[in-house]
């Protein structure tokens, strides 16, 4: 990619990092929450920040990463690594809390944002979609009935996209239900994550 995308890539980080448009909203304040680069190769979506990440303004900074990471057979320093490694949610700002759990991320991030943000990414060639509102934007039409189905459906989506549930300590008893996920879809997703940062 030339200079002169970067630059742009560069810019519209900056103007993402200054967004105010759901400030009034935002029980904890705006804090845009995302790592991007035009040599990116892994693109990793998940919902938007909690509190914890709200804090440290680093993603996936909290038990979820923990999981997360151990999925992808990849340590912090790997994770971390923005020239390899694009994370970026579907809500930028953690959107406060609801009666189950943190709120859906605000749909104004993905309206405003990922159509300018994506396209600068040109070397993205694995999308991690994690969650329902990660699957809904990626996988539009096609994703299943459920979460759990569309991820039992990965194959469908692979080499290109993985839908994974959250890796949420919450969802525990998803994990419980599920042990498919763990001996079937994480050893494919490692191999995948390996192929694609290689």
């Amino acid at each position: 990619m030339n200079r002169r995308a970067h630059s742009e890539l560069d810019t519209l980080l900056t103007d993402i990092r200054a967004c105010r448009l759901c400030e009034a909203k935002l029980p904890l304040g705006p804090r845009p929450v995302l790592r991007a680069s035009a040599t990116a190769r892994l693109l990793v979506v998940g919902q938007a920040p909690g509190t914890l990440v709200h804090g440290s303004g680093i993603p996936w900074d909290d038990a979820s990463g923990v999981r997360l990471r151990g999925w992808l057979g990849l340590d912090k320093a790997a994770f971390y690594d923005e020239s390899r490694i694009a994370i970026v949610p579907m809500g930028f700002c953690y959107p406060g809390r609801g009666a189950s759990g943190d709120l859906p991320p605000r749909p104004e991030c993905a309206q405003t944002w990922h159509p300018r943000l994506l396209p600068l990414m040109p070397d993205i060639g694995l999308v991690l979609a994690i969650g329902q509102y990660a699957q809904a934007y990626f996988l539009k039409e096609t994703r299943k009935k459920t979460l759990t189905d569309t991820v039992q459906s990965w194959r469908d989506y692979a080499p290109r996209v993985f839908p994974l549930p959250h890796p949420s300590p919450r969802n525990v008893g998803w994990f419980l239900h599920n042990p498919w996920f763990d001996s079937e879809v994480v050893p494919a997703l490692r191999a995948r994550v390996r192929a694609v940062l290689e």
